[in-house]
C-alpha cells in the first residue's frame, strides 16, 4: 500500500485541474530531478505555463527535492515562482512537513506530491497520507545504481497490477 501511487501519469503536465478538483487537491508538492527538469537541467516543455494555469485555478505549489544542490533547486523555483525545500530527505517526513507548512494547507489529504520515484516520492507521500502522483522519468538515469533502482521500481509496480 505504501508503494502504490494514487495516480500515474506520463508527465506532470498531463495532470488536469479537473483531476485535482475530483480529488479535492488544493496544493501540490513537486519533485525536481527527472520530474520538472531532465538530468541536463532542461525544463519540461510547457511546465511554466502549466504551473501558471494551475495557480490561476487556485492551486498552491512548493518544491521538495532531495537534492543537496540548493542553487539548482533555487533556479528552478525562481523560474516557476514557487517556494522550495531542498534536501527534503524523502521518504522521511521532514521535508514534506516543511513543504506542507509552506503551502499553509492543514489537511494532508488536500495535498498532492508529484515525483518520478517510487521509493522516495510515493513512499514519502503515502506516509504523510497525501495524494501521491507518480510520473515517468523525463530521461534515462546516468548512474548505474539508479538504473538498478528503476528496474526494481518497475517490478514492484507490475506486481501491484
Amino acid at each position: 500500500m505504501l508503494l502504490t501511487p494514487n495516480m500515474q501519469v506520463r508527465k506532470i503536465t498531463d495532470i488536469t485541474i479537473e483531476t485535482l478538483r475530483e480529488n479535492n487537491i488544493k496544493g501540490m508538492i513537486l519533485d525536481v530531478d527527472n520530474t520538472l527538469i531532465d538530468l541536463d537541467r532542461v525544463p519540461l516543455e510547457g511546465i511554466k505555463e502549466w504551473i501558471d494555469n494551475m495557480k490561476n485555478e487556485g492551486i498552491k505549489f512548493c518544491i521538495a527535492s532531495n537534492s543537496l544542490k540548493k542553487d539548482k533547486i533555487g533556479k528552478v523555483a525562481k523560474m516557476l515562482d514557487i517556494p522550495y525545500v531542498h534536501f527534503s530527505a524523502k521518504p522521511t517526513k521532514i521535508g514534506l512537513k516543511k513543504a506542507k507548512q509552506i503551502l499553509g494547507i492543514e489537511n494532508s489529504k488536500n495535498i498532492a506530491e508529484v515525483g518520478d520515484q517510487l521509493f522516495t516520492d510515493v513512499l514519502g507521500t503515502n506516509r504523510m497520507k497525501m495524494f501521491s502522483i507518480l510520473t515517468e522519468p523525463l530521461c534515462e538515469e546516468k548512474v548505474k545504481i539508479n538504473n538498478l533502482k528503476r528496474k526494481l521500481e518497475k517490478r514492484v509496480l507490475r506486481r501491484k497490477k
